[in-house]
């Protein structure tokens, strides 16, 4: 009946133990015996019993609230009968997580031994939905009665509670540093394959360069008109502007286009022709634009003029090349820097696209070319309030995931909708599904269906925390084979936020 604490208010006295419409003037007596019969107390002494009769009291509450999420702790309430209903608080929105009739089910301020070291506020919200009898004791009496009686078991639960919440920030740090080697290991690769272009690209060019001075030498020395050099010019200029409109061809496309250059080189009697017609053909040029090269240069001049042209192409595309790889390097590392939001304030008004784009660059080397990512998106969503690096976790979380469900086959679709007051981002994948039996415990800690050594199971504890503590969102999952969606739901207006150590705990 527990979940983690929202942000503490300053821990205040006991005396204002119960809420709700409780007959304060007609209390029914505590009886030691009645509570002997509450699993929580039955192990107690008599003496034991009777102290907690005079320090705490019986009471009817309800129909209705009997402690509220977020105000300060101030009582333990186990209940002796009735219902009651436990709730949490998602945005706006007051959710219901369990609901219970079993007599010694306890809540409110079942953690004040902890004392100081723990923000002492109710941690959820309890409704009694029929009137229902509680013990109610207070906060401090609570603590106090726990040091006497139980001072080894205090300082068990102590190491237990502290020691988890150390192991859990621990092994959530260790997994952040795992996916951002990962996602560097990623990123590294993809911004060496354009580098590595580019650097082929440049000494390619430099030849090329170099073969065209030589051309032009031996243009010059030739006994050609002033005019025919400039008509040769101007096709030099005109091939330039075909090379950045040429057009995509299919491979079938390209190899006919090749053939027939190859037939018309040859038949002009240019030796090797089919080594220049890929680059005539991958620059949109055809036999119209080699016929009217002929018509300006003349039979002798032919071929030294179409190599020439050939060395100027083959610049041109060279030069393209080098412009895509750097503008492949540029927009990884703009992607990166979206990604980490290193030049940003931590929490920043954000546009939900920007992040999902940005994390499925930094991802797409690990999804392989069997995952096909299908965007469905709505522009007209508004922008939200957001800390955006953190927000990119539950991304890369959920979507590698989603890889990893569908073995690296399959068909991701991010979908984002406006849901009412929150903006809706749904990641449906095409895996096997996650069976019913386990759908309620995949959000625990340290839980994982990854074999070992694969998953520290705290991806989407982390990502819940994150969505539901900081943001006041909703995370929730609903999967059968062939269509497991996981549903992130973020206020499109800015409310009160948890705090990091509260994330992270």
């Amino acid at each position: 009946m527990t979940t983690p604490a929202t942000p503490p208010p300053a821990t205040s006295s006991p005396t204002a133990c119960a809420t709700g419409t409780a007959d304060r003037s007609a209390q029914p007596q505590c009886d030691p015996e009645e509570l002997r019969s509450l699993f929580l107390f039955e192990k107690l002494s008599d003496d034991q019993l009777a102290r907690l009769c005079h320090e705490g009291r019986a009471q009817t509450i309800g129909p209705g609230l009997v402690y509220q999420e977020g105000e300060p702790a101030t009582c333990l309430y186990v209940l002796i009968e009735g219902t009651v209903a436990l709730y949490r608080k998602v945005g706006a929105d007051d959710v219901e997580i369990s609901r219970t009739s079993q007599r010694g089910v306890y809540g409110g301020a079942y953690q004040a031994y902890l004392g100081d070291r723990l923000p002492q506020v109710y941690q959820n919200t309890m409704r009694a939905i029929v009137p229902s009898r509680f013990f109610v004791l207070g906060a401090d009496c609570f603590a106090q009665i726990m040091h006497e009686w139980f001072p080894m078991a205090v300082h068990l639960l102590e190491g237990l509670f502290f020691g988890g919440q150390a192991t859990r920030a621990a092994v959530g740090q260790r997994e952040r540093l795992l996916a951002l080697g990962s996602l560097t290991a990623a990123l590294t690769h993809e911004l060496n394959n354009p580098a590595a272009a580019a650097v082929r690209a440049t000494a390619s060019l430099r030849e090329r360069v170099s073969g065209m001075r030589g051309k032009l030498r031996l243009l010059a020395a030739g006994k050609y008109p002033r005019d025919t050099l400039v008509t040769l010019v101007e096709l030099q200029s005109r091939a330039v502007e075909k090379v950045s409109k040429a057009p995509k061809l299919d491979p079938l496309a390209a190899s006919d286009a090749e053939d027939e250059l190859s037939d018309w080189l040859d038949a002009n009697g240019i030796s090797d022709g089919w080594q220049l017609a890929p680059t005539f053909v991958q620059a949109g040029l055809d036999t119209e634009w080699l016929d009217q090269v002929k018509d300006t240069v003349g039979d002798d001049m032919l071929e030294p003029a179409l190599r020439w042209l050939n060395y100027t192409v083959e610049t041109e595309l060279l030069m393209s090349e080098i412009e895509d790889a750097t503008t492949r390097v540029s927009t990884l590392l703009g992607a990166a820097k979206q990604y980490s939001q290193l030049d940003r304030a931590p929490f920043q008004v954000v546009d939900v696209h920007d992040l999902l784009d940005s994390t499925l660059m930094m991802l797409s080397a690990k999804m392989g070319a069997g995952v096909t990512i299908q965007k469905d998106y709505d522009r007209g969503l508004p922008k939200i309030p957001a800390y955006a690096a953190e927000l990119n976790q539950v991304w890369t979380n959920l979507i590698d995931n989603a890889v990893s469900a569908m073995k690296g086959t399959g068909t991701l679709t991010i979908r984002t909708a406006r849901d009412g007051g929150y903006a809706l981002v749904e990641f449906r994948d095409t895996g096997p599904g996650i069976p019913a039996e386990i759908q309620e415990r995949i959000f625990e800690p340290f839980f994982t269906t990854k074999p070992a050594g694969e998953g520290t199971g705290l991806g989407l504890d982390i990502s819940r925390r994150i969505v539901v503590n900081k943001h006041n969102g909703d995370l929730r999952v609903e999967s059968v084979p062939g269509d497991t969606r996981f549903q992130v739901r973020l206020p499109l207006r800015a409310a009160s936020t948890a705090t990091d150590d509260e994330v992270r705990s």
